[in-house]
Formats: structure tokens, C-alpha cells, sequence
């Protein structure tokens, strides 16, 4: 048997590997309406009332570039950005509709986008929706907006998925052969199962292998993700964080966990249900230590400028990533175990301990006893001593009593370092690596 794909260390693979943490960009006509980007489905609108939104989608202050350039800034690696939703309309220049932006906007976003991110040295993504309520031949289900319309069934008799699936491929064709190298394919996403009666939609209707086989043709050196239905390079869980590294048949896999900042991906006006910076950078820190990537994603307005809100994290997280970034690219998971309130990340010879709740005094270490040559603060560079004391030394008024066999103790000032997350960087002897 085949192992799967994202069990397989690839050279094309091998940059998504080292960056651990990517931007994703959600934009399209929902973010007019700004009530989430299923606004369509979840009011059940129909083409007619959804179309509407195309006249309005004036997004003067979409930039690329500034996108782009807080991506970098924030140590990111990759950018992905939305070619096309659900909802069917589309950021490119197509010519299998006029239902995109070239034409209602006269601007090819995708162009944009790809310019402004090798221009910046990130790799460029693309996110293409396999589902498109709009199209006349995409059959209705029960996530389709006239799921509810008394006439749906019938109206399905009328449609014809092989013409809908051949306008999927042309569209992908595009995207792949007018915009230069494209790093990584984010295609979303297959649910062939039964719900309400209705029958979800999977590799068959998509003609998965097929699709697959020609992006492969046109960009040899392409990543794409596991939403075809089939396996692929990487696997993407959503909206929940792994408990520990991600296994197919006993095996790791690549993977990579995609985030909102509030649980909405495209823009949201009313939601204020935002994570917390503190609550991302651990995010970050624990998707690493389980060997994934991070792609976190924002919501760009109606008029296509990234929320203050958004901004804001990205600020922070370029702060910390500035002093902090050796325990994130380039690190995975470590063979030592981490002790209560920190996350261990590993680079080489390099152990990364992010203290997520400084202790007073000292951080006892288990396992690390003669292994580490030396312990400093990450964003200053300090020093922090070290010892291994007697695990049968008794404690007494003044002094720490002894430890476990084996245990390394740090002491720590008293103060912790003035940023959200703490890290120590920790230099292992040679043998231990």
C-alpha cells in the first residue's frame, strides 16, 4: 500500500515544511454585506438578491502590497488569498463568467495578489471554492441557499453537474496558467454525505483525480491540500487546534491548522468574539510543537481594507516574531517532554521552552540534566543559570530541596520578560540533538 501523500518528506514540500505559519485572506462580495461570508446560504438569498452586492463592491482600499508587507513583517512565510467563495463570483480575470471583478470592478485581484507577494519573497496561495451557488448548473444540496424552495428537487432535474464540473476545471486552469509559479493550491471542500436528504457533493462530482492531475501537469512543484476528497499533501484541520502531532495509519502527516481571528472568515461587522493575541501566539506556539503550520486568516472590509482590529494583531505578532521567530520557522516538535505551563519547540540544537505562566524563582526541567550547555532569554539575548541539584538535598527554610534524577533547574528573575510569551533558548550538547 501506498503511504499516504503527507506522510512523504518532498522537495517541493520542503519550504512549507520550514515556514510554519502562513496569512489567509477571505474577500469577495460578502464582505459588502459584512455578516459573514456563508451570508448568502445562511439568509437563504437568491441569485437575483445576492447579485446585487456586485454593483456595490467598490474596494478602493484593497492593497495588495500593504497586505503583503504585514505578512512579512509578521514572519510569515505564504499569503492565500480567496479567488473565488462559495458564492460563486470571482477576483480573476475568467473568461468562463462575467461574474467577477475584472468586469464589475476592472480590477484582476488575483494579478494583484501575485505580483505583491513575490514582490514582498512570499510564496503565493490561491483558495478556490469548489462549491458555487450561483452557477446554474451547480445542483442543489443542503448547504445550497434554495435548499428550502419548494421547487428545488425539480429544478435539479434541469442542472447538470458535468457542465458545472468542466467550468470548475477551466477556472483552475486559469488560475494556473495566467499568474506566473503558484506555490500552493487551497481548493475548499468536499461533504459527500447524506444530510436532510440531500445528498453532499465529493471527488466524483469535482472529478477530484482528474483535477489534481492537471494541476500537477501545469505547476509541477505545487502543494495542494486534502479537500478534494482524496489524499494530498497536507491534511487542514479547521477552527480546532490538534492534541498532539497529526497520524495517519501510525504514521505524521503534514498538516496545517487554519484559524480565524473570530470565527468568522470573511468580514464580519457585529462579531467582536475575538481571540485574544495571547490566545494566538499559544496558537502558534502548539501548532508548531505537533510539526504544523499556522494559517491564520483576516476579513478585509467592504472596501477592502484590513480591519483595525486585524492590523492590530498582525502588529503584535510582528513584535513578538521580530525577537522570537528562531522557536517558530525552521522548529517542529521535540522528543522532550515539556513540564507543566510551558511548550517545547525544537531547531536543531536548539530546545525552545515557551513559559506560558513564569514561575517564581525557578523552572525545574525534567530529563535535561547534563544536556544543555547553555539557557538564555531569547528576545535579549541573557543569560539564565543553571543547576542540578541533589534529589536528596531536603528542603529547608531558604533552599530549594532536591529533584528528580535527571532534572535540569533554571533560575529565573524574578520579573518575567516584558512580551506576551516568554521563551528560553536552550543550547544542547551535540550528542543529544
Amino acid at each position: 500500500m501506498l503511504a499516504h501523500p503527507a506522510t512523504r518528506k518532498e522537495s517541493h514540500t520542503q519550504w512549507f515544511d520550514h515556514s510554519r505559519m502562513g496569512l489567509f485572506v477571505h474577500f469577495g462580495l460578502y464582505s459588502v454585506a459584512g455578516r459573514h461570508e456563508w451570508v448568502m446560504t445562511r439568509e437563504k438569498q437568491t441569485i437575483a438578491d445576492y447579485e446585487r452586492y456586485a454593483e456595490f463592491f467598490d474596494p478602493d482600499l484593497f492593497d495588495a502590497k500593504d497586505i503583503a508587507h504585514r505578512a512579512k513583517k509578521a514572519g510569515m512565510s505564504y499569503a492565500v488569498l480567496t479567488t473565488k467563495h462559495h458564492d460563486g463570483f470571482c477576483l480573476f480575470d475568467t473568461q468562463q463568467t462575467d461574474y467577477n471583478s475584472t468586469k464589475w470592478q476592472g480590477r484582476d485581484f488575483v494579478a494583484e495578489w501575485c505580483e505583491a507577494l513575490r514582490e514582498a519573497g512570499l510564496k503565493v496561495g490561491l483558495y478556490h471554492s469548489l462549491l458555487d451557488w450561483h452557477h446554474e448548473d451547480f445542483t442543489i444540496d443542503f448547504h445550497h441557499p434554495g435548499r428550502d424552495d419548494p421547487n428545488a428537487r425539480e429544478l435539479n432535474k434541469t442542472k447538470d453537474m458535468s457542465r458545472y464540473r468542466a467550468y470548475l476545471h477551466e477556472q483552475v486552469r486559469e488560475l494556473l496558467t495566467q499568474y506566473g509559479k503558484i506555490d500552493y493550491l487551497f481548493f475548499d471542500f468536499s461533504y459527500p454525505w447524506e444530510m436532510n436528504n440531500w445528498m453532499g457533493k465529493g471527488k466524483e462530482d469535482w472529478g477530484s483525480e482528474e483535477l489534481e492531475k492537471m494541476c500537477r501537469s501545469l505547476q509541477p512543484e505545487i502543494i495542494i491540500n486534502d479537500r478534494l476528497d482524496i489524499p494530498s499533501d497536507l491534511v487542514t484541520p479547521e477552527q480546532y487546534q490538534p492534541s498532539g502531532p497529526m497520524m495517519i495509519d501510525n504514521a505524521p502527516v503534514r498538516w496545517e491548522a487554519c484559524q480565524t481571528l473570530n470565527g468568522s472568515w470573511g468580514y464580519d461587522r457585529d462579531n467582536r468574539d475575538f481571540k485574544s493575541f495571547d490566545m494566538i501566539v499559544q496558537m502558534l506556539v502548539d501548532t508548531v510543537s505537533k510539526n504544523g503550520n499556522l494559517l491564520l486568516n483576516i476579513g478585509p472590509d467592504g472596501r477592502g481594507a484590513i480591519t483595525d482590529h486585524d492590523a492590530h494583531i498582525l502588529d503584535e505578532l510582528a513584535e513578538w516574531m521580530k525577537l522570537h521567530q528562531h522557536s517558530i520557522i525552521g522548529a517542529g516538535a521535540s522528543q522532550y517532554t515539556a513540564p507543566q505551563h510551558t511548550i517545547y519547540t525544537q531547531r536543531n540544537d536548539r530546545l525552545y521552552v515557551h513559559v506560558l505562566s513564569w514561575p517564581f524563582g525557578h523552572l525545574h526541567l525534567p530529563d535535561l540534566a547534563g544536556k544543555v550547555r547553555f539557557a538564555r532569554l531569547l528576545c535579549d539575548g541573557s543569560e539564565i543559570a543553571m543547576e542540578v541539584l541533589d534529589p536528596e538535598k531536603q528542603a529547608l527554610t531558604t533552599e530549594v530541596g532536591g529533584q528528580p534524577a535527571g532534572t535540569l533547574t533554571l533560575n529565573l528573575p524574578v520579573q518575567p520578560p516584558h512580551t506576551p510569551l516568554p521563551v528560553i533558548e536552550l543550547f544542547l550538547e551535540e550528542n543529544v540533538r
